[in-house]
């Protein structure tokens, strides 16, 4: 009786796992969870840093506000880490979309380019030498 009651577990076992495996979605892409820094410099760079697991792919893109295709970046489903740094000084003003996708969630982060105008002083300030009598 033991040896029938261990059997049939064996097998109601094996078939739970044959119907799990065979309930997954064929062709799914696998995908991969990441984390992101962004931040930018003083001097004018935008800096990147992602963190993802290993087994799916993420593509990191740069757009401009009419859709062109600035930057592009892919990830393998192998890589786990990226650093880099753009350097933004050749765009001009204007607003910027970097987008970061594992094929299902999408992260966006808008990035405002603004050139400061100078500032003029309302009045000015001038030295003199004075002529000293001794």
């Amino acid at each position: 009786m033991k040896t029938l009651a261990k059997s049939l577990f064996l097998a109601l076992s094996l078939s739970l796992v044959a119907i799990s495996i065979s309930s997954a979605k064929p062709g799914r892409p696998a995908v991969s969870t990441f984390k992101t820094g962004i931040y930018t410099s003083v001097s004018g760079k935008l800096h990147i840093a992602l963190d993802k697991q290993s087994g799916g792919p993420v593509d990191i893109r740069l757009k401009s506000s009419t859709g062109d295709l600035l930057y592009n970046r892919h990830l393998g489903k192998n890589e786990t880490t990226l650093r880099t740094r753009l350097n933004l000084d050749n765009l001009t003003d204007g607003d910027y979309v970097l987008e970061i996708t594992n094929g299902i969630e999408k992260t966006s982060q808008t990035i405002t380019i603004k050139t400061e105008q100078p500032t003029s002083f309302g009045r000015i300030i001038q030295t003199q030498p004075i002529a000293l009598n001794n």
